[in-house]
C-alpha cells in the first residue's frame, strides 16, 4: 500500500479474503473484501480496519479495486502486486459464481 503522494510502497501479502457481494445496479457488482494479512506484512499504523471495495461488471471482471477504511475512502492505494493478489480471488470459481448470483436477483 502506498499513501497518496508518497513514492515507496509497504507491500501487502494477503493469506485469505472474506466477501460480501452485492448488486449495485444494472452494470455494476460491489465486492466488499476483509483481508487476512500474512504477519510479515502489517498494516500502516494510521489504518484501523482496512477492506477492499472491488467494482465488477455482471460478466465478473474487476473494473476498479479501491482500498477502505473502516468502511469509506482513505488516503492509501494498493499497489499493483496487492491488485493482482485481489484480483486472482474476485476471478476464481467461487467469486464468479457469487457475483453471477448477484448479478441474477436484480
Amino acid at each position: 500500500m502506498f499513501r497518496y503522494g508518497e513514492d515507496r510502497p509497504k507491500e501487502l501479502k494477503f493469506t485469505g479474503f472474506e466477501a460480501s457481494v452485492e448488486r449495485r445496479d444494472a452494470q455494476w457488482i460491489d465486492a466488499e473484501l476483509r483481508l487476512r494479512l500474512d504477519a510479515s506484512t502489517p498494516l500502516p499504523d494510521d489504518v484501523i480496519d482496512l477492506t477492499a471495495l472491488a467494482v465488477c461488471t455482471h460478466a465478473g471482471h474487476p473494473i476498479q479495486i479501491e482500498a477502505l477504511d473502516e468502511g469509506i475512502d482513505c488516503e492509501y492505494q494498493f499497489t499493483i502486486f496487492e491488485k493482482e493478489q485481489i484480483e486472482r480471488y474476485i476471478r476464481s470459481d467461487e467469486m464468479q459464481a457469487r457475483i453471477a448470483e448477484a448479478a441474477r436477483k436484480g
